[in-house]
């Protein structure tokens, strides 16, 4: 059973959609940079 929430188009970081599909290549490096960023800091 598919959950309606989860990511088809791969580029979620989290595994759920988040509205990263319509991204160009570059927004979504730049997004995926900062949720990393982010991340690692909540990680310290």
């Amino acid at each position: 059973m598919n959950n309606s929430n989860d990511c088809g188009c791969g580029r979620s970081p989290t595994g759920k959609c988040i509205g990263w599909h319509s991204l160009s290549e570059k927004e979504y490096q730049d997004k995926l940079e900062a949720y990393n960023l982010k991340t690692s800091d909540k990680n310290k």
